[in-house]
């Protein structure tokens, strides 16, 4: 509970950037709950002259009563005016502080290592950064007026309470007194449920992400009622942590309304017999058991907001909590990035485990001279992208060290680092935008000649020109109106175009058809012109022209040379060989 705690009070830095607007806003609400106090007053003294003047038998005094209808009025015209405006500032500082708060959950994405998004479920990130942000939001908004508003009007309610008869105010204080005793018992019950059901929401966001990204596959191998399965099972825990929180923090209004209408019921009477006693008059009495309504409506609200409160309690502390997580470091020695980068690369006695008792790559030691392509085989697991990962500090080695041009890649930062890199992936990546934009994304303000050029290096300016649009046609958001070999080729076109040193091509050519094989080996051929390129493929085909063949086994290199020096020495290599291009 203390971190939830700790993480409510992070939320005050985000809020004082709009401290004037948020000051004004709780200045209004203080001027609303005055008039909302003053208001029953004004309306038992109507009373009050009414039955004076009946009970005496003389004419109503119009006159008086016109007076306090008209106060009346403007005290029901400014408190609406004082709510209205304090909504509006209250709205525009809390929705500023959200925005504020969305840009720092999506930085720390950005700052967050490789290894956390290993660790958790890309829906549970989207979520947190999306619906936990959103409850804080609802319930801020919600809740901070409403909660303000409830602790003037209630301490306003009782003190108008005492004025008119301080022996009754006693007695109804046992309502505040018994309705906070029933909020504390519902909390302390409800709020680990609020926080089971923010988890839940995270796993099922993480769930529906995993299946609509996977959803061919699932109707190709007729996994629906299993996909349906592990939905339902994740919705039913949602729903069942979910009914528990809403069903027990329901309990809190009921049980304060019902405590009120006995406070109210024992008040009627009591107060029936001091007007007859003449201690209050019948205008004070309808007064008082408005100002207990007064004090029963903050503790209602409250009671409805118990909900969205807790909901938010749970919110914040996952966000924070995600805010918290351990960022990239930067190596405090760092040395200016040279930029006439030649690309020499080499690994000396490095050594990388995931987890402390388990070492995947054990001294690794190999030298790559600038220009040189490189390919990288060995079966599935052996540490092929983990070595790449390594090389781009994706993960930081744990021992031993990776040189670019004799500098320890360590001593870079990691923004000059990655700059030196291009990449073409098995899974491609493109965006919701025009060709041009897409392959433009790597070097921005690039020039039409140029992503033509770049185009061309590619192999798909040809394809492009024959497009609806051509250079300008939209990209939908899978990028699913183009193949995924063309796909393949935009990206080479984008690394083209970003003119790296160092170029890695993993699993460029796995999934496409041998049409489209030629046409993308040809372009990583141009664009592998003059640059050091480190090559992961399953297909061996594609690597016979290496200058280095590196083969992986259980994390180490367990052979190094070109494609026929490899086949001579008839070991793994050749059993690799043999294995894929037996009949």
């Amino acid at each position: 509970m203390k971190n939830k705690d700790n993480g409510i009070k992070r939320l005050i830095p985000y809020l004082k950037k709009y401290r004037i607007r948020i000051i004004l806003a709780i200045l209004l609400i203080v001027s609303y709950a005055f008039f909302v106090a003053w208001s029953p007053t004004l309306e038992g003294k109507i009373t009050t002259q009414l039955f004076s003047d009946v009970t005496a038998k003389r004419r109503v005094n119009f006159i008086k009563i016109n007076q306090i209808i008209i106060t009346l009025v403007f005290v029901y015209g400014l408190g609406a005016l004082s709510n209205l405006f304090y909504q509006f500032l209250l709205t525009d500082a809390i929705q500023g502080a959200m925005v504020d708060l969305r840009r720092e959950v999506q930085a720390k994405i950005a700052k967050l290592p490789m290894a956390y998004f290993d660790k958790n479920a890309v829906g549970d990130i989207l979520s947190r950064a999306s619906n936990d942000v959103d409850t804080i939001s609802n319930a801020l908004q919600q809740s901070f007026a409403k909660i303000l508003n409830a602790a003037l009007g209630l301490s306003l309610a009782v003190f108008m309470m005492f004025k008119i008869q301080s022996l009754m105010a006693v007695v109804s204080l046992i309502i505040i007194v018994l309705s906070i005793i029933i909020s504390k018992v519902v909390t302390k019950r409800s709020q680990p449920l609020f926080q089971q059901q923010q988890d839940a929401l995270g796993k099922l966001n993480g769930i529906v992400q995993e299946k609509f990204t996977g959803f061919n596959e699932i109707k190709l191998f007729g996994k629906q009622k299993d996909a349906l399965d592990e939905f339902t099972y994740a919705n039913d825990k949602l729903c069942q942590s979910g009914f528990k929180a809403q069903f027990i923090s329901g309990l809190m209004n009921p049980l304060v309304t019902f405590v009120t209408y006995i406070g109210i019921g024992v008040i009627i009477i009591w107060g029936a017999f001091y007007v007859m006693a003449g201690v209050i008059k019948v205008g004070q009495l309808q007064a008082f058991i408005r100002y207990i309504w007064q004090v029963n409506q903050p503790m209602s609200q409250i009671t409805q907001l118990s909900g969205a409160i807790q909901s938010s309690i749970a919110a914040v502390h996952r966000v924070f909590n995600f805010l918290n997580e351990e960022e990239e470091i930067e190596s405090l020695e760092t040395v200016t990035d040279e930029k006439d980068v030649k690309g020499n690369v080499s690994f000396e006695n490095v050594k990388f485990s995931y987890k402390k008792d388990k070492t995947l790559i054990h001294d690794l030691n190999f030298k790559v001279k600038s220009g040189q392509m490189v390919a990288i085989v060995g079966p599935t697991g052996v540490g092929k992208t983990t070595l790449i990962n390594l090389l781009m500090r994706f993960y930081e080695v744990t021992d031993g060290s990776i040189k670019i041009d004799g500098v320890d890649i360590r001593k870079l930062k990691r923004d000059d680092l990655r700059a030196k890199f291009g990449m073409v992936l098995q899974d491609t990546w493109l965006f919701n935008g025009t060709i041009k934009e897409n392959i433009a994304y790597g070097k921005e303000n690039s020039t039409n000649e140029a992503i033509i050029e770049a185009a061309k290096v590619a192999n798909i300016n040809h394809f492009i020109t024959t497009l609806p649009g051509g250079y300008n046609m939209v990209l939908n958001e899978e990028g699913s109106n183009i193949s995924q070999g063309e796909k393949q080729l935009l990206t080479i076109a984008r690394s083209v175009l970003s003119d790296p040193p160092i170029l890695i091509l993993d699993e460029a050519t796995s999934s496409v058809d041998t049409r489209l094989e030629k046409k993308l080996q040809d372009a990583m051929r141009n664009i592998m012109k003059g640059r050091t390129s480190f090559v992961i493929a399953h297909r061996l085909s594609t690597i016979k022209n290496a200058d280095l063949i590196l083969v992986m086994n259980n994390g180490n290199i367990v052979e190094q040379g070109t494609h026929e020096e490899l086949l001579l020495r008839k070991g793994y290599y050749e059993e690799l060989y043999n294995a894929q291009f037996a009949e």
